[in-house]
């Protein structure tokens, strides 16, 4: 296996178009790295720099040892996985396996051990003679990983690979991504569009908007200590809950009031400490941060309900106050009905604060949120 390493790495198309913007990253020697972010935000742009099937307008790419920004996709010794499978209709699962492997003109006892190894830890041993329009998504997923596994290449590269399956099969096949990873401590880079996916299987997150790096960092990390209001909004689902307002005085501390006077929060001593009165902020919140109020709270405020959703565990609210609109997940209990009212109190330890203009995060909760069932994690790198 390899470390790969992006050194202010550009992609500029002929008509001027910047797809990609100076990323400089690693990734280390038997890592999983997950490249996340909306449609359009050059996640998959990368990722072909990185496989040789875009160029590099500007930078440094290397794999292992090698910088490669010249060196043609079949030499840079990385096997991709493409969104649509790209297996061959007419040839049966063991010869997709194995074309690769041929055309290297390797021996046949050779690719006939590699096949049947990949076989076996993909679980699809049983499958081998069929043609791919027998198999079902997630078979056809697995013969198009272990067409790559049997390559034993120094970087695996994923291109949403998941995108076509069912929910249900989404789930079981990243778990099953998830132990190849950890079964070959292999390298590997894999693009999505989907947080969830990222959030679950990779070591580290790339998370990019218009072509730009915005934060690299471990899941739990970029979860609690988003540098900017763009991946405390992405990252997380439901979404963090975001309002426009501005910090006022209050007493020796501050207070947030949100927008159209529709309520307000005051805040904690170290919340407030790097805060200026008068500064126009965003405030953030997680929706697992907020409950019903069951008492007078200087933190709480009358909302009202448009959705409630039980979830057997928890009940996700949709509310509203004012233009401002939030998500809320709280115990199972007895709710008003939808179109009444309904107090809701934020927990002001878990508020996250972030300039109106640049976006850029002004502080960061003093306990921050936890998603129940993880530890929490260590400082965070950008």
């Amino acid at each position: 296996m390899a470390r790969v390493q992006l050194e202010n790495v550009r992609k500029v198309y002929e008509n001027g178009v910047e797809a990609v913007r100076r990323a400089t990253f690693n990734v280390d020697d038997g890592e999983f790295v997950v490249f996340v972010g909306p449609s359009g935000c050059g996640k998959t742009t990368l990722l072909r720099m990185i496989a040789g099937l875009e160029e590099v307008t500007e930078g440094t790419l290397t794999i292992g040892e090698r910088v490669v920004n010249d060196v043609p996709p079949m030499d840079r010794d990385v096997a991709m996985v493409f969104q649509n499978y790209a297996l061959y209709p007419h040839m049966s699962v063991y010869d997709n396996m194995a074309f690769g492997l041929k055309r290297r003109k390797q021996p046949k006892d050779e690719i006939n051990r590699r096949v049947r190894d990949a076989a076996a830890i993909l679980g699809i041993e049983g499958i081998l003679d069929r043609k791919p329009k027998e198999l079902s998504g997630g078979q056809r997923q697995r013969v198009a990983v272990g067409r790559a596994i049997v390559r034993q290449p120094q970087v695996f590269l994923f291109d949403e690979p998941l995108s076509n399956l069912d929910a249900k099969l989404r789930v079981q096949t990243r778990t099953e991504i998830s132990k190849l990873h950890r079964h070959l401590r292999a390298t590997m880079i894999y693009v999505t569009h989907d947080q969830v996916e990222a959030m679950t299987m990779g070591d580290r997150i790339v998370v990019l908007e218009d072509g730009e790096i915005q934060q690299v960092d471990t899941p739990l990390n970029l979860y609690n200590h988003p540098v900017n209001r763009f991946v405390a909004s992405f990252i997380g689902s439901p979404a963090m809950n975001l309002f426009e307002g501005a910090l006022e005085p209050n007493g020796a501390g501050l207070s947030f009031r949100a927008a159209a006077d529709a309520f307000t929060v005051p805040l904690p001593d170290a919340l407030a400490a790097p805060l200026i009165a008068g500064a126009s902020v965003t405030l953030g919140i997680r929706p697992e941060a907020i409950r019903v109020a069951d008492g007078p709270d200087a933190a709480a405020s009358r909302w009202q309900l448009d959705v409630v959703e039980p979830m057997g565990s928890e009940v996700v609210l949709y509310v509203h106050n004012g233009p401002h609109h939030a998500v809320a997940r709280v115990e199972p209990q007895a709710l008003p009905e939808p179109g009444e009212s309904v107090d809701l109190a934020l927990d002001v330890r878990r508020l996250y604060v972030f300039d109106r203009t640049s976006g850029a995060a002004l502080n960061l909760p003093a306990a921050p949120s936890v998603p129940v069932g993880l530890a929490a994690p260590g400082p965070g790198s950008a």
